[in-house]
């Protein structure tokens, strides 16, 4: 499981078998035993939640934003 960064104490990143056909590029978060997936494209978009509020799905969708071409390069180089 390849962590892409660690921010505020949410460890974003990706799974090494991401499926066979490999699903389109997307950051997994996880932190105290909760975790989200995000989609990258078109848009950051919520793809699944376990246990996040409202308030912190918000704040987590900034930070894979803000941080969308640099998860874009690592999902890249790992799986070119």
């Amino acid at each position: 499981m390849p962590t892409v960064f660690w921010e505020r104490g949410y460890r974003f990143f990706f799974y090494s078998n991401e499926g066979s056909p490999r699903e389109p590029m997307h950051i997994h978060v996880e932190k105290s035993g909760m975790e989200a997936k995000f989609w990258l494209n078109p848009e950051v978009t919520l793809a699944y939640n376990s246990g996040y509020s409202a308030r912190a799905l918000r704040e987590l969708a900034g930070i894979v934003e803000a941080n969308r071409g640099l998860i874009e390069r690592a999902w890249s180089e790992f799986f070119r």
